[in-house]
């Protein structure tokens, strides 16, 4: 009777390696994040490509082809050697900082007093988020129609004799700035509100059974978690303010004091057909803005140096 044959193991270089990277890489790439779910970031990753980064670098190589020849970095000099185009930098930085500033102070005690519950919280929640779903332009007529020399505002003074003439509160610094707070303030409520809500409020208890009061509760405890949460909404309000257009036409004096650095951008591309002249305007305006948000994230990181990011 025949023996069975034994079953040997094939030789070692004709074993077949299983297919991908070895459980060892994988557990090691797994630590740091890296794995198969990390395909869901592709469509994100080619949507900011195609929209942001390209549009950017495609901007970035324009603004060194001078129309008019003289060396890559011609309509560099040529802007910050005009002082009229120079000005629409400090223009626009009095307008959005200031306004920036009060939209995060304003914003401050409202949400810090909306956190409890007390009746007809609903109703000022909308009334105060309302203005961010009106735009610049409904925000500007309804401007244009209130502080106007035909306005309500100014009827009303003159009705009860406290001014003789009406008040030029449009066309202005002024009806550009009332119109970044109005349109500003409801996008800086809702991302202090944010912040706070990830305090935890056992802190204050606690500081109020050791018998402080409700300022230094809020000097010592809330506001040092509060910085990073203010810091942020402040660059974020500021780029939004940084890049005022519409509000600047139409309620401002776009040739004179209200002449923002966007104004300058849009003029050199279509109305005098410049565009690399426009895209160096665009590189210009962008880097003070990084100027800005750069100093004030510093000042972040010295006055707090917490790792919960404004959480208690």
């Amino acid at each position: 009777m025949a023996a069975a044959p034994v079953a040997t193991a094939p030789p070692e270089r004709d074993r077949k390696e299983p297919a991908g990277p070895s459980p060892a890489l994988r557990h090691r790439l797994a630590e740091r994040g890296i794995d198969k779910q990390l395909l869901l970031l592709l469509p994100a990753v080619v949507f900011i490509v195609g929209l942001f980064v390209y549009p950017f670098c495609y901007g970035l190589g324009l603004s060194f082809q001078p129309q008019n020849g003289g060396g890559p970095f011609a309509d560099y000099v040529r802007f910050f050697s005009d002082p009229y185009q120079f000005s629409t930098i400090w223009k626009t930085l009095v307008l959005a900082i200031p306004a920036a500033l009060l939209n995060v102070l304003a914003s401050v005690p409202i949400a810090y007093r909306m956190r409890g519950r007390f009746r007809g919280k609903r109703l000022l929640m909308t009334v105060l988020v309302v203005p961010i779903t009106l735009g610049t332009v409904l925000t500007a007529e309804g401007l244009l129609n209130f502080l106007g020399p035909s306005g309500w505002l100014n009827r009303a003074l003159e009705a009860i004799g406290l001014v003789d003439e009406p008040l030029r509160l449009i066309n202005n610094y002024w009806g550009v700035f009332f119109s970044l707070v109005i349109t500003g303030f409801p996008f800086a409520f809702l991302l202090i509100s944010s912040y706070l809500s990830g305090i935890d409020p056992t802190l204050e208890k606690a500081a109020a059974t050791l018998g402080a009061g409700w300022w230094d509760r809020f000097r010592h405890i809330t506001l040092p978690l509060l910085a990073p949460g203010l810091a942020t909404t402040f660059c974020l309000t500021f780029v939004l303010a940084f890049s005022v257009f519409p509000s600047a036409i139409l309620v401002g004096n776009p040739s004179g004091e209200t002449r923002v650095i966007s104004i300058a951008a849009y003029q050199a591309a279509y109305e005098q057909y410049d565009y690399p002249y426009a895209s160096t305007i665009a590189m210009i305006m962008g880097v003070v803005e990084l100027i800005v948000v750069g100093v004030v994230l510093l000042w972040r990181s010295r006055l707090y140096t917490g790792s919960t990011g404004g959480k208690g």
